[in-house]
């Protein structure tokens, strides 16, 4: 009899409110059903006389059995609790539950409200409730405090902006793991080596009971960041020469691009999208997909622009723009850029494409557009001694500090943080502009708010000033939240904070003008936090207003943990296009 292995993850929800996506694995070849507590669903998401739900055969990769099932028959505007059958034996919900039923609720109308919660960089939290050394899962206590609440609760979408796993800090349960399956002692150590090795990861952060049941009950969107494959990952040219001269990096990347296009990829994507995806038919169709899928990854690292990983989700009025800044970057030093030109132009046509129809415009990158000044600069002067602006010796040293700085945001790549401005710009401006453009982030282990201001608009880089009458009338903030659950150094937490000081804008002035940078076209201001903690952001958008909501977890005295609200703020203003 088949089992469960892992999941359910509830991934897409249809915005006409009919039809959702289901992720499983289990343990042997099987028919994965999910069945609506109103009828007994279809076969291979036909859907069915009986009510809402759908059916999938199970696809193999390296010995792993996995179903994405397409749930149709679903009614708009409602809550519908699901359970899910392999070969028609019930495996969910579990039998000794004790979470409310995983339900799949669906818009009534275009224009409800949207409720978007948002953060990235998680490890997993220790099993069966032991020490946790970095302090409470912020994605647990979200799941423990959703449980206890009343549906209507629940955020309408989950934004993980990258690092749902660490291949590279593997917690000391894996260690063991691994220990008992190769030598630590040879490379890549305690990093995991292979397909089998990144299920383990995936095991331990989604077995959770909490996060188990949240992702099953919540529609999530996902995205990589380095630590899914290792950290600095496409830093630069020179580090990935590096990297493919040592034995063990080949079968880590195409493990890490592989098992990210089962986990998460794959789910990201709309029924239709997965209807017209080849690799996807292709795949199912095999007896065994890996070497299908093997072939896909090779292809993905040796020529990342003819794969596209970047995705749209149109959420009522509410878009969103979910980019790939890890594997889409050009790395060679004269035509350095986050985004190929085909990922570029992409993102610019999405956001272009009838704008009359959205809102608010979200722009998921895991890696912040706007940093703190001084941060900026850095970046911006070490990517120009690495091209050679001040001659081969300073490009050494540039190419040694990026390295330990982990200065590749898209500061690092300044004509890209340029043609992003300008496409923010253009999307905001006109009688059809949204009232918000929100640059969604993570990465940097703590969270803040920035507003950007056209360069006339409030006076010029960093300053104080935000106002004025220049540039888009859309609203435009970097609303950067992380870590779900990590941690930060004391260190690093004092240079954030000096970056954006008085003092530190004007450090970073002196190495904008060492590195002969050209003034950017924007200005921007920090208007809240910095904030560190396990913790998550919720933006809550109705028709053309925005609210702003971070939580942080913390301990309770008598035990447990729970969400805080240490921010709550409107984003929109009166007075403009954009309130």
């Amino acid at each position: 009899m088949a089992g469960l292995r892992l999941g359910p993850l509830l991934r897409y929800v249809d915005g006409a409110g009919d039809s959702a996506t289901v992720w499983v694995e289990a343990d042997r070849p099987c028919t994965a059903e999910v069945r609506c507590e109103d009828g007994t669903g279809g076969t291979d998401g036909t859907g069915g006389t009986g009510g809402a739900g759908g059916s999938a055969r199970t696809f193999q990769i390296a010995g792993h059995h996995y179903a994405l099932v397409t749930v149709t028959g679903l009614r708009p505007g409602s809550e519908t609790a699901y359970e899910v059958l392999l070969d028609g034996h019930r495996v969910w919900p579990l039998e000794d539950s004790r979470f409310p039923p995983s339900t799949i609720r669906t818009p009534a109308r275009p224009d409800e409200e949207v409720r978007v919660s948002f953060g990235s960089c998680r490890w997993a939290a220790p099993a069966h409730g032991g020490k946790d050394p970095v302090g409470p899962d912020a994605l647990n206590t979200l799941a423990q405090d959703l449980a206890a609440a009343p549906p209507s609760a629940r955020p309408d979408v989950l934004l993980l902006l990258g690092d749902q796993v660490y291949a590279d800090e593997t917690s000391k349960a894996t260690r063991r793991w691994l220990a008992a399956r190769r030598d630590l002692r040879e490379a890549p150590g305690a990093g995991v080596a292979d397909y089998t090795e990144y299920t383990r990861l995936y095991d331990e952060s989604w077995l959770d009971p909490e996060v188990r049941w949240l992702l099953s009950t919540v529609p999530s969107c996902m995205i990589f960041d380095d630590h899914d494959v290792i950290d600095d990952w496409n830093t630069s040219a020179s580090w990935v020469a590096d990297m493919r001269a040592t034995p063990w990096w080949r079968e880590r990347i195409l493990s890490g691009l592989m098992s990210y296009w089962v986990y998460q990829h794959l789910g990201n994507l709309s029924p239709a999208e997965l209807a017209k995806d080849e690799l996807y038919a292709a795949v199912r169709a095999a007896p065994d997909g890996t070497d299908l899928l093997r072939e896909f990854a090779s292809r993905a690292d040796n020529d990342p622009a003819d794969v596209h990983w970047s995705y749209r989700r149109d959420f009522g009025r509410v878009r969103l723009l979910m980019v790939d800044t890890r594997a889409a970057r050009v790395l060679e030093e004269d035509g350095r850029a986050m985004l190929d030109d085909a990922e570029e132009r992409w993102v610019r046509d999405q956001a272009l494409e009838d704008p009359a129809s959205y809102d608010h415009l979200l722009i998921g990158t895991s890696l912040p557009w706007l940093l703190p000044p001084l941060i900026h600069d850095a970046e911006g002067w070490n990517a120009a001694l690495c091209r050679g602006e001040r001659g081969a010796r300073w490009a050494r040293f540039g190419e040694n500090l990026r390295r330990k700085a982990d200065l590749e945001h898209w500061a690092a790549f300044p004509a890209s943080f340029g043609r992003l401005a300008d496409m923010i710009a253009e999307v905001g401006s006109g009688s059809d502009a949204p009232a918000t453009v929100c640059v969604l982030s993570g990465d940097v282990h703590h969270a803040y708010v920035a507003e950007a201001h056209w360069l006339g608009e409030g006076g010029g880089r960093g300053g104080k000033d935000g106002g004025g009458n220049g540039g888009p009338a859309a609203r435009v903030v970097q609303l950067t939240c992380s870590p779900v659950h990590n941690s930060i150094s004391a260190s690093i937490r004092l240079g954030f904070r000096f970056g954006w000081s008085g003092a530190g804008r004007r450090i970073g002035r002196l190495l904008a003008r060492h590195g002969r940078l050209e003034e950017p076209r924007i200005g921007w201001r920090k208007t809240s936090g910095p904030w560190f903690g396990n913790q998550l952001m919720t933006l809550t958008l109705r028709g053309r207003s925005a609210a702003l909501r971070l939580e942080q977890a913390r301990a309770r005295r008598g035990g447990g943990a729970g969400l805080v609200t240490v921010l709550k703020r409107e984003l929109t203003r009166p007075g403009r296009t954009g309130g």
